[in-house]
């Protein structure tokens, strides 16, 4: 059958084979069986689905869906279960309703199983689906009520929470509150009956299936049950209404008749005892006479169980004991109250109720006002213990831990106490004793153990000691309320008593000499709480949960009752005088004398022992106890010393004790806590008018007291509004305002003088000043204003002097305590700014905050906190100016000094950064205030800007060094009057120019502005900002100077890095209207020309405004006449237009610049007028041959008529740059006629070009020393590239270009202008490093290396032959060569190590070009064995090679020394590092070539040369350094296939090469690496071989993955592409398999032979394998195979296996040769032999 774990489609009603069995029996039977679904239980309901599909009218009431998830209710699986009840749940909310009531039939029965299953999702989910198919059927559930509501009220009391309260809102849903009774009562019976049956005769076993279900789950549902039906009975009680309940009574009375249920009492679930007297609460409200009917058992379950403390239990057995003695009078005749009841009740006291008496003491009042007579006699015994135990619980660990438990406790302890003395209110002696009691031996007690304990001091119980009191003063009459009270004369007494004790109680803690100051903050902490008991009320936030209890006067034996939370409804008979609130404060004359003689006892124990402790207590006393009996006590209690007699005039007591004591007090030497003692000055003063605290104050002030007491008056003044109010005389008067200013003058010359630790009293001095100086209240200043600003005004005076100390740092404590008081000032008082000194106090700190720390010897925190003050000040100052920036003041100030900071202080970058960032702050700080801050940013923006004059001289102290880069590349042309050598050189400063500076600035305050801009949609930033427009040009115009320098001085590269960081590498442009800084810059461009073309240039391009705004660049210039007659600036800007100029406009410059050429005799500044010509030639503007010819012919004329033009054998160092720039427009404009009009070229025209371009050339070759010069270097960089033009056109002339051209002149060209041209360009890059020897020198030439470097590439190698350098030889110089060869390897090889790239690649194409022949120069070798290998010869590779790669060998150690191999080395480009690794490589390269080129005969002999200088090997060794580990060509992205590798792209070292200068020097070592393993298998396979294993196998690792592929696709290409054939064979190559495979055929009989390149060619061996053999011994065959084998590896790695081809032609010889020898033996048998490998 299978199946069981197969997934049942969703969906799929086709019943199952059972269920089809069924309906086949229906069908033949023609009945209905017996049986529905598989329920076995029998029952006239409904099982949980139809099972017999014949029933055609149960079947069509339910849904399919349904009826599916119906069946996976009862499925077995948690999961399955809980995502079937949110289905159904989902599937009611969504189905119709008649499709939802077709499922009811079957709902109550899955119902009641799953409301009450184990997982209590599962239970949640039920009852949130029930909602929603209550919510869809309504009033259809009516017939299915019964079944459903006994399950519905056990899910109501569900322990799970959600589950519950999910039920509840199923049974809202379904019933409204008035309909809930009447539902209950309908079904109480039914529901009652499955409460019972689970109560008494369910067990945890017949409540769950004990084979799937555990031990431990069957358990947990049955106490789960048991608790649900507890207080379900109580839910349906509370429910019902009362004629229902009594419906029930005889019901209940057979629950409550069975042992069973009395025994849930003691259960040892927590939780079922809880339920358990929950419901009993429920029985003794509703059904009182059931429960006095079963009041023998009830009675002892309840009152005997009072020691459960369980946290789940103990709050219901206490409101269960409250109900029952209650509502059973005679309860207490069913236990045994002396030993069941009271002993249990004592130990919960003493142990302070185990931690429950939140839950437990708010139920001891009213448990105490109903215990009856006989449980309480005798009354003074019970009392007694009942106290006593009480108080011990206050000692208990869980009440001294926690302060809210021991509150409740001493809450319920005083309710009690009140509670008792009020029942014992009578005059008879009982009654007196009683009282007496509860006083000394209860109340005394507690109070003396509060006074001593701190946590029990915070606590409520001095309080409600004093309501207490305060009633009992009521019902004395103290309070003058009129009302008639028999008792008065017994609180009268009873107030007396208490005060009696309580004064002998507090006099004792006062007079012990050695009492605890603790002790005496206790005493004075109830005596101000008795003093202000409302507002120690109002303090009070702890929630009580307590229980109070009142007697009416005329109903006082009334019982009282219980309200609390422990009892939900209760009898209201409530009775007063214990709930009654006492308000207001207490009366009795007993108080105050108590007081008084506290006090007096503290003045003799401060006058005659000194004590300190009782000072403290006198000044706690006085603040709640400031009236004149108590002062005029202490006085009269005091005895008058000498001096004091003066202030015997005074009338106020309260003026001549603090006179007389207090300040005295104050005045002592060596007194560290004075606070207490302000506080008796104020206490004193509360009793003064104004004048005599005005009065008092000043004198005090001019005590000389320290000033740490002063910062403590003013504190004390300035804490309540009425005080300050009484004190604003003395405080803006000029006694303490002269104090201040003297203290302010002191501070400031003790630590300007000091650089000792600063003491205590310092710092409380400058607290002292920033109080009075940052303290007001509605806008007014706490001291008078004048005062201020004089403070303010010294603060600045010193703060001032510490800019100019270049020990600043050492004042740090004094800068700091300034800025405290600063920043208190700023940011509490309003209009704080309107002050000068305080504007001027600002400006300093601003000025501090924006200097480098450097300079100031500031630490950070200190900056940090100079900038929040600085921050402070400006909001404050830009909130309330009115938008105007006035002279003088802050912003106007800071603007000038930033500007003469920029414009006359030398920056350097870091210094730049502390200003910029403090200008940032300030501006940041403005736009933040929101209103004002687009004007006052408009008038500090102008502040900032330097005017037009300022402009100019600033730029024009830039350094003119951005002109070399844009001059030689040919971006721009320009001159320079008086060019001096020093004049190209970089001066090694790191200060930055003016104008850098400025820019800097300005471009900040524009960018934060553009924040404000932002917000403000209609203003851009450009608006408010006044001539934005040129200052983002001359942003620009900064940034194009930095980047013509190529940012090459260090500070250059550190500003632009510098703006980048700030987000000003832009410029702003986008800040401003595009068109308004395009005609900004192309004014400036044609009035100055110079670097502002070039800014104009680069915005142009970097915008693409040449698509984008074509006609913008055409308004600008109007016409092309306007840039006529040209002048150097016009020039620039032509220059820099003429490509975007449209092609009508280029042929009106072209007439103009020819006409100006042709008529030179009337202007001969024809320097601009060729200038533009070339502009629009370059920019291919259509010409006639005849304009180019005519000015060809005017170029010839001057030749004849101002040959002093053409600067032919001259001093260039007398030459202007005027001279030399028409020398180059002549040169630009003769290339551009060989490239693109040739054909124009007559005999005398060609004769004029190349002579004229040979005299130029020994002109550059007579003027290597001034090649420092930029227009000198321009000079032969052009005549170079009319070389390199004129060697590319003779080299390939198009056919139709030839046929014009003069018949001799090709062969002139050849015989004698080449060899002219190159015996002057070979010595000149020697001369040029001899004259100029550090590259790193900024006026080193080169560009001009670059281009002689490319006109020197096209040399011929006849020419390199047959040089005509100077002779050069080294002594004991081993070599074969000719001289000229030898004196070109020694002149040229040494420049390979020259740190001049192009000069490097230039001698490396030269060298290239002599390797081939070289060898040829060694004839046959040295055929002498040498004493080191006995076996082989070895020959040297050219010396001079050799020597300058063993030089650089050197280098490379020691620079890849730190390095394994497998670590890719990153070389910086053009670095010295660089420049050692290129020469290597390239010396290995020249090597390789050398190698190549040798004959087989010789490449051994040089091989054994490598082999024993092992060269080789450390050649490996360093190439896998240089090697990427993955040497993807740049910009592929991931590494695929089909990726492009340095091994599958070749290298092309270019001399001019500008770009991807990064790759090349890994390029190159994987170039030479390939080269290698190509033209030296064997050795590379050697070295391989004898590395450790880490290192061969990185580089097995590396060359399988990225050269072999490469290598064998070669190979095996060049044997493919052959056409070579042999008699008799075959030969064919499998690239994909690595393999060539030889076929020999004669007649029938052929033989295969396949021989296979390894995976990790060639680091592995080649392997040729055989297969069959037939006819042919096995040796023979062997030996066959070894003899071939042998062959291949010797053979194919001494020739280096360069060509498979070799293999080819020579090999497969050889292997003819060894099979035929086999094969002729076996031919007469007809047999096959095939020789094969794996592939």
């Amino acid at each position: 059958m299978g199946g069981k774990n197969k997934q049942r489609t969703k969906g799929n009603v086709r019943p199952s084979s059972s269920g089809r069995a069924a309906e086949v029996l229906a069908r033949e039977g023609g009945a209905i069986p017996g049986f529905v679904g598989f329920d076995t239980t029998v029952t006239s309901e409904l099982s949980y689905v139809p099972a017999v599909h014949g029933a055609e009218e149960i079947d069509n009431l339910v849904d399919a869906d349904f009826r599916l998830v119906l069946r996976k209710l009862s499925k077995r699986d948690v999961v399955t279960r809980l995502k079937a009840v949110q289905d159904f749940g989902a599937m009611c909310q969504e189905r119709d309703a008649e499709e939802v009531k077709g499922v009811l039939p079957y709902w109550p029965r899955i119902y009641c199983k799953i409301s009450v299953d184990h997982d209590r999702r599962i239970r949640e989910a039920t009852q949130q689906a029930f909602e929603q198919l209550v919510l869809k059927v309504r009033r259809s559930l009516a017939p299915f009520l019964k079944s459903l509501m006994g399950h519905w009220i056990l899910s109501q009391c569900d322990t799970y929470t959600p589950a519950a309260s999910a039920a509840c809102q199923a049974f809202q849903v379904a019933f409204s509150p008035a309909k809930q009774p009447e539902a209950l009562s309908f079904c109480k019976d039914e529901i009652l009956t499955v409460l019972q049956d689970v109560l008494l005769k369910e067990t945890a076993d017949t409540l769950s299936d004990s084979q799937s279900v555990s031990e431990e789950e069957r358990e947990t549902k049955y106490v789960r049950m048991l608790t649900s039906s507890l207080l379900g009975v109580k839910r349906l009680l509370s429910l019902l209404l009362q004629d229902d309940r009594a419906a029930l009574q005889q019901r209940l009375g057979l629950l409550a008749n069975s042992g069973k249920f009395w025994k849930y009492s003691k259960h040892k679930t927590p939780q079922v005892r809880g339920a358990f007297f929950e419901m009993l609460c429920a029985l003794c409200e509703f059904t009182p006479d059931l429960v006095q009917s079963e009041a023998a058992r009830l009675c002892p379950a309840v009152l005997l169980s009072i020691d459960d403390t369980d946290p789940l239990v103990l709050p219901h057995v206490w409101e269960a004991v409250l109900h029952v003695v209650s509502s059973i009078p005679d309860c207490w005749t069913h236990v045994n109250a002396k030993k069941g009841f009271l002993p249990k009740l004592w130990a919960l006291l003493k142990e302070g109720g185990r931690g429950m008496a939140k839950g437990l003491h708010p139920n001891l009042m009213p448990l105490l006002s109903k215990l009856p007579q006989q449980i309480t006699n005798p009354d003074l015994d019970f009392y007694t213990t009942f106290y006593t135990a009480f108080l011990q619980g206050l000692s208990s660990e869980r009440a001294v831990m926690s302060p809210s438990e021991s509150a409740v406790i001493m809450t319920s302890f005083v309710e009690c106490l009140r509670y008792s003395i009020m029942q014992n209110a009578g005059d008879e002696q009982p009654q007196e004793k009683m009282r007496s009691m509860l006083i000394s031996q209860q109340l005394l007690p507690l109070i003396e153990k509060a006074i001593r304990n701190s946590s029990l001091q915070n606590g409520p119980l001095f309080l409600l000691i004093t309501e207490m009191l305060i009633s009992w003063e009521k019902r004395a009459g103290l309070h003058g309320e009129g009302e008639e009270n028999n008792n008065k004369d017994v609180f009268k007494r009873l107030l007396a008593d208490f005060w009696e004790e309580l004064c002998l109680l507090c006099v004792r803690f006062v007079d012990d000499e050695d009492v605890d100051l603790q002790a005496l903050e206790g005493v004075a902490t109830l005596l101000q709480v008795m003093r202000n008991p409302e507002r120690i009320r109002k303090k009070q936030t702890q929630k009580k949960k307590s229980v109070r209890m009142c007697l009416t006067k005329t109903e006082e034996d009334e019982k009282s009752v219980i309200q609390g939370e422990g009892v939900e409804k209760f009898a209201q008979a409530v009775s007063e005088p214990v709930q009654e609130k006492a308000f207001g404060s207490l009366q009795t004359q007993h108080f105050e004398d108590a007081v008084c003689q506290l006090a007096q006892l503290c003045l003799v124990h401060v006058n005659e022992k000194n004590s300190e402790k009782h000072l403290v207590f006198l000044s706690l006393l006085l603040q709640s106890f400031h009236t004149p009996r108590i002062f005029s006590t202490l006085l009269e209690f005091d005895e008058i010393k000498p001096g004091d007699d003066k202030w015997t005039e005074e009338k106020n007591p309260s003026v001549q004790f603090l006179l007389r004591r207090v300040v005295m007090w104050l005045a002592e030497v060596g007194r560290s806590d004075t606070e207490h003692l302000v506080e008796m000055v104020f206490s004193s003063l509360s009793c003064c008018s104004q004048e005599e605290t005005t009065h008092i104050l000043n004198h005090i002030t001019t005590m000389g007291l320290e000033w740490r007491i002063i910062l403590q008056i003013i504190q004390r003044a300035c804490k309540d509004p009425k005080t300050r109010a009484s004190c604003r005389n003395w405080l803006k008067g000029s006694v303490l305002g002269e104090q201040l200013l003297g203290l302010t003058e002191e501070l400031c010359r003790m630590e300007h003088n000091s650089s000792t630790p600063k003491t205590p009293t310092s710092n409380s001095s400058w607290t002292l000043i920033s109080l009075v100086l940052s303290q007001n209240n509605n806008n007014e200043s706490l001291i008078g204003e004048v005062y201020m600003e004089k403070m303010l005004e010294k603060l600045h005076t010193t703060l001032s002097e510490t800019k100019s100390l270049s020990d600043a740092g050492n004042m740090e404590p004094l800068i700091s305590f300034i800025c405290d008081v600063a920043s208190s000032f700023f940011c509490s008082v309003q209009d704080c700014l309107l002050l000068l000194s305080a504007e001027e106090l600002l400006l300093t700190v601003f000025q501090l905050a924006a200097q480098d720390q450097r300079h100031t010897q500031l630490s950070e925190s200190l900056l940090d906190k100079l900038k929040k003050v600085c921050v402070a000040g400006v909001r404050t100052l830009v909130q309330h100016c009115e938008c105007e920036v006035r002279q003088g003041g802050f912003l106007h100030s800071a603007a000038v000094w930033v500007m003469k900071q920029l414009l006359t202080i030398s920056l350097d970058i870091k210094s730049l950064q502390v200003l910029v960032g403090a200008v940032q702050s300030l501006v940041e700080t403005i736009v933040s205030v929101g209103d004002q801050a687009s004007s006052v940013l408009s008038q500090f923006f102008a502040l900032l800007t330097p005017s037009q004059t300022e402009w100019t001289r600033i730029r024009h102290a830039l350094s003119p060094q951005w002109v070399k880069s844009p001059l030689l590349s040919n971006r721009h042309r320009g001159v320079c009057e008086k060019p001096s050598k020093d004049m190209w050189k970089f001066r090694d400063s790191n200060r930055l120019p003016a104008h850098l500076c400025v820019c800097a600035v300005l471009g900040i305050v524009a960018q934060t502005a553009a924040v404000l801009a932002s917000g403000q949609k209609e203003a851009p930033c450009s608006s408010f900002l006044p001539n934005l427009t040129g200052t983002v040009s001359e942003v620009l115009y900064a940034l194009q100077w930095c980047k013509e320098l190529d940012f090459r001085p260090p500070v250059a590269s550190a500003y632009h890095n510098l703006l980048a960081e700030w987000g000003l590498s832009d410029g702003l442009h986008s800040k401003v209207p595009m068109k308004s800084l395009l005609e900004t810059l192309y004014s400036r461009s044609v009035t100055d020309g110079g670097l502002w073309s070039l800014t104009l240039e680069n915005y142009i391009h970097t915008n693409d405004l040449a698509a984008t705004c074509s006609g913008a660049l055409k308004r600008l210039y109007d016409s092309a006449d306007s840039l006529f007659p040209v002048n150097l600036s016009k020039l620039s800007t032509l220059q820099v237009l003429c490509p975007l100029m449209a092609k009508e406009d280029r042929e009106t410059l072209i007439a103009l610049a020819t006409a100006g050429i042709i008529n030179w005799q009337e202007d001969e500044n024809v320097y601009g007028s060729l200038a533009v010509l070339l502009c629009c030639l370059n920019a291919n503007t259509p010409v006639e041959e005849e304009i180019i010819q005519a000015v060809l012919a005017t170029l010839m004329e001057w030749r004849n008529s101002r040959e002093d033009w053409f600067l032919f054998s001259c001093d260039l160092s007398e030459t202007t740059s005027e001279q030399l720039n028409l020398n180059v427009e002549m040169i630009r404009f003769l290339c551009w006629l060989v490239t693109h009009c040739p054909a124009v070229l007559g005999g005398s025209q060609w004769d004029f070009l190349l002579c004229s371009m040979l005299a130029w050339l020994e002109t550059a070759s007579e003027n290597v020393s001034c090649l420092w010069n930029p227009w000198a270097q321009l000079f032969v960089c052009e005549n170079s590239a009319l070389i390199v033009t004129l060697n590319q056109f003779f080299a390939s002339p198009s056919s139709d270009v030839l046929e014009k051209l003069p018949s001799e002149l090709a062969g002139e060209w050849k015989d004698f202008f080449i060899e002219g041209i190159y015996n002057i360009l070979l010595p000149l890059p020697v001369r040029i490093t001899e004259a100029f020897p550090e590259p790193d020198d900024p006026v080193f030439p080169m560009a001009v290396l670059q281009s002689l470097g490319l006109a020197l590439t096209y040399i011929p190698v006849q020419q390199l032959n047959q040089n005509s350098l100077t002779p050069r030889f080294i002594a004991d110089q081993k070599t074969n060569l000719p001289e000229p060869l030898q004196t070109l390897l020694n002149t040229l090889c040494p420049l390979l190590l020259f740190k001049a790239r192009p000069l490097q690649t230039t001698v490396h194409h030269m060298l290239e070009k002599m390797m081939p022949q070289l060898p040829e120069c060694d004839g046959e070798g040295d055929n002498n064995k040498s004493d080191d290998d006995r076996d082989e010869p070895c020959l040297s590779p050219p010396a001079a090679l050799m020597a300058i790669l063993s030089a650089c060998e050197e280098l490379c150690d020691s620079i890849l020394a730190a390095l394994q191999v497998g670590e890719f080395a990153v070389v910086q480009p053009l670095s010295v590092e660089y420049s050692c690794i290129l020469a290597y490589l390239l010396a290995w390269k020249l090597l390789l070539t050398f190698f190549k080129s040798s004959p087989s005969h010789l490449r051994a002999h040089y091989a054994q040369y490598l082999k024993r200088s092992c060269s080789l090997n450390k050649l490996l060794l360093h190439l896998f350094k240089l090697m990427p580990e993955n040497p993807i060509c740049p910009g592929q992205g991931t590494e695929t296939k089909e990726s492009k590798t340095f091994f599958t792209e070749s290298l092309l070292l270019t001399v001019d090469k500008n770009v991807g200068v990064e790759w090349e020097l890994p390029h190159l070592a994987c170039s030479v690496y390939y080269s290698t393993v190509q033209d030296l298998p064997a050795m590379v396979r050697l070295w391989w071989n004898s590395q450790e294993k880490r290192v061969s196998s990185a580089v097995e690792k590396f060359t399988s993955k990225y050269v072999s592929p490469v290598l064998s696709a070669q190979e095996i290409s060049s044997v493919h592409d052959s056409t070579q054939m042999f008699d008799s064979m075959t030969v064919k190559a499998r690239s994909a398999a690595r393999e060539v495979i030889a076929t020999y055929s004669v007649d029938d009989i052929y033989i295969e032979l396949v021989i296979q390149l390894p995976q990790n060619y060639p680091l592995g061996s080649i392997t040729v394998e055989s297969g069959r053999r037939v006819g042919v011994a096995v040796q023979q065959w062997r030996n066959w195979m070894l003899q071939l084998s042998t062959y291949l590896t010797h053979q194919v790695e001494k020739q280096s296996i360069h060509s498979f081809k070799a293999l080819k032609t020579q090999v497969f010889l050889k292997c003819r040769v060894f099979l035929f020898a086999g094969i002729s033996r076996v031919k007469n048998n007809n047999i096959v032999c095939t020789v094969r490998t794996a592939a």
